[in-house]
């Protein structure tokens, strides 16, 4: 069994990398799309050591973005984007921006995947359309669809200036839908609808980058996200201040305790190494 001065030491290591975690978590709450990192514990005969760090995936509040590209998702799951090589990453940070070649892309460069729609608003699996309903219901039950995403582009023809061609403009609605704008506002027609994913277990994710995540063994595999789809917005930091500054007292005092174990652990040794050499 290790003795007091073992437990001590186990104790004071775990309690600053708890720290570290909530300075972290401090340190952002004002950082868009940043996920809270939670730390929990385990006790044994050996003090307390630091178990697991898992990311917090309560919904931030919204902040007005820079542009109508932003995006807020309110309600639970992320937006899928891919990289160079085709891989799927998870974000809940909108911060998307049309290219000079009008691809959708996150801030590191990162494709924004969605689906492609006919002129009733259905989502186009090949040459079949899913109907709008089916996909509606599927998400809120929590199931997945197995259809094809693609980068969403709204090129700007240079001969007139128009997005595809033929829209003068473009708006992104709750249901995540992009429309194409035309005759002055009259004439409205879905594009794309941007895609969104969710998991049962969302913790369980790995932060590969500050907000980009991959999904893992422990996360499952992706279902259709549901929430609205907000346009010029972005999802600030979902970590708590307030409570974070309770953790932090939390910590002061577990330190405050082992470090006097540690001390007085030191002392009874220094005082028996004196009677030994008398």
């Amino acid at each position: 069994m290790n003795d007091s001065f073992i437990t001590a030491l186990n104790t004071q290591k775990s309690t600053v990398n708890w720290m570290d975690v909530i300075a972290n978590n401090m340190t952002n709450v004002y950082t868009p799309g940043f996920r809270e990192e939670q730390v929990t514990f385990k006790t044994f005969l050996g003090g307390a050591v630091s178990e697991n760090y898992a990311k917090k995936i309560d919904q931030g509040k919204s902040t007005p973005g820079t542009s109508k590209e932003n995006l807020f998702l309110e309600g639970k799951g992320f937006f899928l984007v891919k990289d160079a090589e085709g891989k799927s990453i998870y974000t809940r940070l909108g911060e998307f921006k049309f290219d000079n070649e009008g691809v959708y892309r996150d801030r590191n460069g990162n494709t924004v995947q969605g689906y492609i729609l006919n002129d009733k608003g259905e989502i186009m699996q090949g040459t079949k359309s899913v109907a709008s309903d089916l996909y509606q219901e599927t998400a809120m039950k929590g199931g997945a669809l197995d259809i094809p995403t693609t980068n969403i582009k709204l090129w700007i023809d240079p001969n007139n200036g128009k997005f595809l061609g033929k829209y003068d403009d473009y708006e992104i609605k709750g249901d995540g839908t992009i429309y194409g704008k035309a005759d002055g506002g009259k004439r409205s027609v879905p594009l794309y609808k941007v895609t969104t994913r969710n998991f049962h277990n969302a913790s369980a994710l790995y932060e590969f980058k500050p907000g980009l995540f991959i999904e893992t063994e422990e996360s499952g595999k992706p279902l259709l996200g549901y929430g609205e789809i907000r346009s010029g917005l972005l999802e600030l930091s979902n970590a708590d201040f307030k409570a974070n500054i309770s953790y932090y007292q939390m910590a002061k005092l577990q330190m405050e305790v082992a470090n006097k174990l540690i001390s007085s652990n030191k002392e009874l040794l220094e005082e028996a190494m004196r009677l030994v050499s008398n």
